[in-house]
């Protein structure tokens, strides 16, 4: 029997600088733009269900649940599936931010992933009101359905037009700008954006530093 343990010191909590879970999972595929080559964040299921848990599209019981399961093949498929949704997302707002039609593959890559998600609800009555739930066929699954279910929420949402790129090159995390005057330029100001400060302020000093020892230089002398 295979389980995927919660808690695992090695691997720390994810980021979530995205201010939407859609967002925060493109941004599990870390440095995607930096010269060294991505890196990858959702190294097996038990990450899924950690990130899925963190976000809060599954509630503590039901990660726990699926962590203790059995279903070794069904797992890795899951994992395959998220990363697929995750990257026909990540094709599609990239494309968007480049001013760019998103790829008809990548379009029909969330087709299929949206449809599969809302094919696993019900409607069911629930403490005197009717409400979504999940159904229990196939609960190995669960994580792709709730994101994929989120993604779908977004895109078909006026929230598109919020998401923007960090402004660190070989960064772009995605993230929904909540700013008052939609003029948030960083994934997380902490990070990239004091980096990108130090960066700008080691440059202007050293442009100073050239100027002053260009300006002190000795004239030829005049023969």
């Amino acid at each position: 029997m295979n389980s995927y343990p919660m808690q695992d010191a090695r691997r720390p909590a994810f980021e979530l600088s995205g201010a939407h879970p859609a967002l925060d999972l493109v941004n599990t595929l870390d440095n995607r733009f930096a010269p060294g080559g991505p890196c990858e964040l959702l190294k097996d299921y038990g990450d899924l269900l950690r990130f899925a848990l963190q976000t809060k599209l599954l509630q503590p019981a039901q990660a726990r649940q699926l962590a203790c399961h059995g279903e070794a093949a069904a797992a890795a498929h899951t994992l395959r599936a998220a990363r697929e949704l995750r990257e026909a997302l990540a094709a599609t707002f990239y494309a968007h931010l480049d001013g760019q039609a998103p790829a008809a593959a990548d379009l029909r890559a969330l087709e299929r992933h949206f449809h599969a998600a809302y094919q696993h609800l019900e409607l069911r009555w629930q403490s005197g009101g009717m409400s979504w739930q999940w159904g229990q066929g196939g609960q190995v699954q669960l994580p792709l359905w709730v994101l994929a279910r989120a993604a779908s929420e977004l895109v078909l949402s006026g929230a598109w037009e919020r998401v923007r790129a960090c402004g660190a090159q070989t960064c772009r995390w995605l993230f929904l700008d909540t700013s008052k005057n939609h003029t948030r330029r960083w994934c997380n100001m902490k990070v990239c954006g004091n980096r990108m400060k130090a960066r700008r302020f080691q440059a202007r000093h050293a442009h100073a530093r050239r100027g002053r020892r260009t300006r002190a230089r000795p004239s030829a002398p005049v023969s």
